[in-house]
């Protein structure tokens, strides 16, 4: 046994796991995860941030010893050499112990002594209390659940490579964490009954309510149910921006077009906008006293009337905010098409129109499948458009949010909504995988690049050109009225020019102390560009990584695991907040109030869009690049690091782009989670909304419109482009390149 050789992987798990019980602060700091006080404020010996070592030695915390034991038995197991199939059970066996056993004592134990009344009858109230975790729980948990995938690697598991059994550990293990366990206690809220217990009676009376499924407005003016609504809603908003993002990517890369750089930033730009913007700038312009309503009713002699307000005005809302994530997707995966495959077509005399219908459309069907999924999710969950737009158009997420808080306050009904939204999204992602089925896609192999991609056929290239011209114009207004709103005095009644507003929201001085401040909206903004920041490239990681799991390993449950990775984006935010607020505001994940819920709430709110991009993205690259780079000696992580990663640049960019601009821009789970000393900038907007101060609203939305199109240059000038064949630059670079 002596002989065998040292692993000195497992041998570094292990002492991560001693490092986290006998040197770092096993509960969490007062100040904040990211404060560095405690170690000069009587580190290790104050209680509120000792080491779980040392709380010990003081007699508190006993109940802590078992998890310094476990990883105590790693380390020595390793050091004796054992051979591998029996280092990795013993492995299994202690890190699936480890996990198993800081859980139950998290849950069972906490503010209050016992959490459940039988273990409080039993053993009697508790004098002791304890904390949500911190720095050592974090690392010894973490290294628990890599003993457990080193484990399993050793006895074969995902052909026994260690680092992709440890990056699905990993992201099972959050997506279990910070979306599941969340989601899974706001959904067991209806079945409670006001006695305490348990009843299928509250959801049933819940689910079968006229107000979600009532069809009147088939037969009468009444509207209908909001489930119908949202459902219908879903679908032409998924259609509609599919087809428009489509027809924007096959401008910018199969015609001659002018523009180009217009053209893109006119795509990008509905998506960096903050949240009611756009539904102000239309109110503004197709509202009763709007522009174009008084223009039409003057010059025609049309009675004003009030048809913005519905289902016609969200889905223009929708569609303006919602196309450019169909443009992320399929500008990707139109540029990956091999155009070999398309000059093949046409020297076997196929004219440009048989050449598109039968070879390009059919590769990109990955991409458009995805673009309609991400379109249709988007609609369901959108929380500000029907807000401010939908009058009596009722959706589920405006219905979830009054639920919450309004004067009902009942959560179980949100609960409920929910539910049936989760449905509707998994009725869709089984209906996306029906209609791609299992045809291969790849257009992008270990040869060499074929050339130029041919000219899109004229009776395509027409229709596209104007509706994509029309299209930005209408863009281009929309963003005009935003510019303008933000320097008049009294949006819609003074317009008198001034700069008052950016004045009172970013104003500085400078004094004896030096620079100051001044502007009501600096720590809102500094502290949503801190978030945003870190966000944005945990939110890429993490995604791609799933993406490549998904598409390269094969293991059991991959179905499942994919649909979980897409929860959180199927599930209103709305719901995300209140679901956080549940989970983790008490311990042993105590997070409601820190700037670190924020951050999770936005790498797993859109975790799904690098996931998706990622697999649409790598369904064109053939597995024989990867397996000839593995065949060569490399490791896994070597291959993904270095042919992998370079050839999925345009799903990392859009990955990153999103990411980043949603942190910005998202309100509806922010709005749950925000505190005094964490504001964000939507936070604000919606406050001086309320306070029908629209000019700041406007002002400091232009600003973060400004900030992120700075940003997004910095991200494509961060991650490059992809080179494939002789295609140009201007085919192969987009400050969207987005991500199949």
């Amino acid at each position: 046994m002596q002989n065998n050789r040292l692993d000195t992987q497992a041998l570094g798990i292990a002492l991560c796991a001693l490092v986290g019980v006998a040197i770092l602060p096993w509960y969490a700091i007062e100040d904040g995860f990211w404060s560095i006080k405690w170690l000069l404020d009587g580190f290790p010996l104050v209680a509120d941030t000792s080491p779980a070592l040392f709380l010990w030695f003081k007699g508190t915390a006993l109940w802590l010893i078992p998890i310094a034991l476990i990883a105590m038995a790693a380390l020595i197991t390793t050091l004796r050499r054992p051979s591998a199939a029996t280092l990795g059970r013993v492995l299994i066996a202690l890190g699936t112990l480890g996990i198993a056993y800081m859980l139950t004592q998290g849950f069972l134990f906490g503010l209050r002594g016992w959490n459940t009344l039988w273990l409080n009858n039993w053993l009697g109230e508790s004098e002791q209390r304890q904390f949500g975790m911190g720095y050592g729980a974090l690392v010894a948990g973490t290294s628990f659940l890599f003993l457990l995938t080193h484990g399993l690697a050793l006895r074969g598991l995902v052909a026994g490579d260690a680092f992709v059994a440890g990056s699905l550990g990993l992201v099972i293990a959050l997506t279990l964490l910070f979306i599941g366990l969340p989601v899974l206690q706001m959904l067991i809220i209806p079945f409670k009954s006001e006695g305490g217990g348990w009843s299928l009676t509250p959801f049933v009376s819940r689910l079968i309510d006229p107000k979600i499924w009532r069809l009147s407005c088939l037969t009468t003016g009444a509207g209908c149910g909001a489930a119908w609504n949202t459902l219908v809603l879903g679908i032409t908003v998924g259609l509609w921006s599919t087809l428009l993002g489509l027809a924007f990517a096959l401008v910018l890369t199969r015609t001659g077009v002018r523009f180009r750089s217009l053209f893109k930033s006119l795509t990008l730009l509905p998506i960096i906008t903050p949240p009611f913007v756009i539904g102000l700038s239309i109110i503004l312009l197709f509202g009763l006293s709007g522009n174009v309503t008084q223009f039409v009713a003057g010059h025609l002699g049309l009675e004003p009337t009030r048809w913005v307000y519905g289902f016609w005005g969200v889905l223009i809302a929708q569609l303006l905010s919602f196309t450019p994530i169909s443009f992320l997707v399929l500008i990707g995966v139109v540029e990956a098409i091999s155009p070999s495959l398309e000059e093949a077509a046409q020297t076997l005399r196929a004219g440009a129109w048989v050449t598109f219908r039968s070879v390009t459309w059919p590769l990109m069907r990955p991409g458009l499948a995805n673009a309609f999924l991400l379109g249709f999710i988007e609609s369901m969950a959108d929380f500000g458009n029907p807000l401010v737009l939908g009058g009596n158009f009722n959706v589920l997420s405006t219905e979830i949010f009054f639920s919450v808080v309004g004067a009902q306050n009942d959560q179980g009904q949100a609960a409920v909504l929910a539910i049936i939204l989760l449905a509707f999204t998994i009725g869709a992602f089984y209906l996306q995988q029906s209609w791609l089925g299992k045809r291969s896609y790849t257009s992008v192999s270990g040869k060499g690049d074929g050339g130029m991609h041919p000219p899109l056929p004229r009776r395509i290239a027409m229709p596209v050109v104007v509706v994509t011209t029309v299209w930005a114009l209408f863009t281009i207004v929309v963003y005009l009225m935003i510019m303008y709103g933000s320097f008049v005095q009294l949006w819609g009644r003074d317009n008198t020019l001034t700069f008052k507003h950016y004045i009172g929201a970013f104003s500085v001085a400078f004094g004896e102390f030096g620079l100051r401040w001044q502007g009501s909206a600096w720590n809102s903004f500094w502290t949503t560009l801190q978030i945003a920041t870190i966000s944005a490239p945990l939110t890429a990681a993490i995604g791609l990584i799933t993406a490549w799991l998904l598409t390269r390993q094969t293991f059991q449950g991959k179905r499942l695991f994919e649909f979980g990775t897409m929860l959180s984006f199927a599930i209103p935010g709305t719901v995300i907040g209140v679901s956080y607020i549940i989970a983790f505001n008490v311990p042993p994940i105590e997070l409601t109030g820190t700037a670190a819920i924020l951050v999770i709430c936005f790498v797993f709110r859109n975790m799904p869009v690098g996931v998706r991009s990622g697999i649409a993205s790598l369904s064109q690259i053939d597995k024989s690049l990867d397996e000839a780079s593995l065949t060569l000696g490399a490791g896994s992580w070597t291959t993904f690091r270095r042919i992998t990663m370079p050839l999925i640049r345009p799903a990392i960019l859009s990955a990153l782009v999103y990411s980043f601009v949603r942190s910005m821009t998202a309100i509806s789970a922010v709005i749950f989670l925000v505190s005094a000393k964490h504001d964000m900038a939507t936070s604000y907007i919606i406050g001086r909304v309320e306070n029908n101060e629209y000019g700041i609203a406007i002002a400091y939305s232009t600003v973060l419109i400004l900030v992120m199109l700075m940003a997004i240059g910095l991200f494509q000038w961060l991650v490059g482009s992809r080179r494939l064949g002789r295609r140009t630059m201007n085919q192969d670079s987009s400050i969207l390149a987005g991500g199949a």
